[in-house]
């Protein structure tokens, strides 16, 4: 199985940048996996909430044809443990998904479209985070899966 995580625009905090690729070269080893960073829509840091969301739900669902199993991180979402996250990914892994792709909206989080079309979700937390920090949250949560599927020692439950 790879994994792909889609993510509006780019990471723009160094620490940020610096964590992320720490989780990328760990996770890996795992699975192949890919960042994929999304065009945010021009003049996005003018447009209204309604339209800028619109507009990157377009961009999001034309980059889900390679992904068999889209899921959107979503506050929304269903929570799950990260015991329970690692149950997630091998159950995936089991039903013979072969591009799994982790959707990160952006600030303001998806539009109706893209709920609609990618009934999948999970929730990170019942906070709310930046986006940007989402990432790295995510990043970090997938490798610890991993470990736990490999019953390797990074995870204490």
């Amino acid at each position: 199985m790879k994994i792909y995580v889609l993510n509006i625009g780019r990471t723009i905090e160094p620490y940020l940048k610096e964590g992320l690729s720490l989780y990328e070269k760990r996770i890996v080893r795992y699975v192949p996996f890919e960042m994929i960073y999304l065009r945010e829509p021009r003049g996005s840091r003018n447009l209204p909430e309604k339209i800028l969301k619109e507009q990157e739900g377009k961009v999001i669902l034309s980059a889900l044809e390679q992904i068999d199993h889209p899921v959107l991180l979503d506050e929304r979402g269903r929570q799950l443990s990260s015991s329970g996250f690692s149950d997630y990914l091998q159950e995936a892994m089991n039903r013979g998904i072969k591009n799994m792709g982790f959707i990160i909206g952006g600030p303001y989080g998806f539009s109706g479209e893209v709920y609609r079309m990618v009934p999948d979700r999970i929730s990170l937390s019942g906070m709310t985070f930046p986006h940007q920090l989402v990432r790295l949250l995510f990043l970090e949560q997938l490798y610890r899966g991993f470990t736990i599927i490999r019953r390797e020692p990074y995870h204490h439950s």
